[in-house]
């Protein structure tokens, strides 16, 4: 039971308790005879920092899930002093696996280890937000963290090309009472696409509240935020993270949605990242993710990037397998995609599984967009199959 008023950091009241425990030492003495000349005060000190150890379950867009439930877990630990920035200064912890379908109830402690830490734009300084890696209780990497994964590729031969990533992380609202898409007529539709895309008014932005709040705090915690808009279903928003390294990619792509869920609680506003949330024609929401090696970004890169497409274009079929949950549903050929079963690439196609985007045709180095991940992708996953295709195949 909590009690504030005997809290140990409320120094007037553990001066009041101090003084009765006192007291009531002094009377039992006068009634026993008996005198003690030693006694022992605990003084515990205050406590000054939150931080929200965040880790993901590995089941965005799983079946015992479902679509609407996202996969990112998080719960806080005190500190009685400032731990910095250092995820090295943060100790590792526990959680039931087997509340989050990560472990069996006879052997349930899954392990958190620290890998990020970032400001906590939403409690304020000295808070912070704790990325993790999970590990089973053997000390091995869980199945679920990808993140190790994708350090098992970065060797130096990888890091001396330097990849950078930007993913476009597409999202739609949903008003949390009804399910339906946020702003959307109650039983009915909208007008249909055209005039929401990057759109301004009422009439045509639907939700903005909550993606500027968003871009405030993503920027407050120090995340590579590049921008937001307004995307070309109403109700549907994207921002975009990077330029990034690998590993850092899917840290700040996960804290980003992570905040993105947590500011959804106070604008009663629930994401998600289902790749086609309304059918029909409507667009799909997808993370298009841009790449590129220090190879492909000096002078003469186009003949870098055409030749990592030309590796992509063979192993098709292994990365729609890992990018993202019902992505048959959004990979259909229509409403700017590429159909799934199908590998092509073009300038400035956005129906192309990878586009060139056409400055970069004309200056003739740049980056490559990988088209095919749904917005529920793990962004460590992206990372390391872009990867292991374009450097280590």
């Amino acid at each position: 039971l909590f009690c504030p008023l005997f809290h140990p950091w409320n120094t007037q009241a553990a001066t009041m308790a101090l003084s009765m425990r006192q007291t009531a030492a002094f009377k039992a003495q006068k009634a026993t005879g008996v005198s003690r000349s030693r006694r022992t005060v605990t003084v515990r000190a205050a406590l000054v920092q939150k931080a929200e150890y965040i880790w993901a379950d590995g089941q965005e867009g799983m079946p015992n899930k479902g679509m609407i439930f996202n996969e990112l877990r998080s719960k806080t630990k005190t500190f009685e002093a400032d731990m910095g920035f250092d995820p090295a200064a943060y100790p590792d912890w526990s959680f039931d696996g087997s509340s989050t379908g990560q472990a069996a109830g006879n052997n349930s402690d899954c392990i958190l280890r620290p890998v990020r830490v970032i400001t906590d734009p939403i409690r304020g300084a000295p808070h912070v937000l704790v990325m993790c890696e999970v590990f089973s209780p053997d000390g091995t990497p869980h199945p679920t963290n990808t993140r190790a994964k994708l350090r098992e590729v970065m060797t130096d031969k990888v890091k001396a090309e330097q990849p950078w990533f930007g993913l476009e992380q597409e999202y739609t609202m949903l008003a949390k009472t009804s399910g339906s898409v946020y702003g959307w007529p109650a039983g009915g539709y909208p007008a249909p696409q055209g005039p929401f895309y990057c759109g301004v008014g009422a009439e045509s932005a639907f939700g903005r509240p909550l993606a500027e709040a968003h871009l405030e705090a993503c920027m407050k915690a120090g995340l590579n935020i590049s921008g937001i808009n307004a995307e070309v279903m109403p109700g549907q928003w994207e921002y975009q993270i990077g330029p990034v390294g690998a590993l850092e990619l899917g840290d700040e792509v996960h804290l980003s949605r992570w905040l993105l869920h947590r500011l959804g609680e106070d604008f009663g506003i629930v994401p998600t990242f289902h790749p086609k949330p309304v059918k029909g024609d409507w667009n799909g929401t997808g993370a298009h993710t841009n790449y590129s090696t220090s190879a492909m970004r000096v002078p003469g890169g186009m003949k870098v990037i055409e030749a990592a497409i030309e590796k992509l274009s063979k192993t098709h079929a292994e990365h729609i397998s890992q990018y993202g949950q019902g992505n048959e549903q959004r990979l259909t050929g229509r409403h700017e995609t590429c159909d799934i079963n199908t590998f092509k690439y073009g300038v400035a196609d956005r129906g192309s599984s990878i586009r060139i985007p056409l400055p970069v045709m004309l200056k003739g180095y740049g980056y490559l967009e990988d088209r095919r991940p749904a917005a529920n992708v793990d962004p460590y996953t992206v990372a390391r199959l872009l990867i292991k295709t374009t450097l280590l195949n």
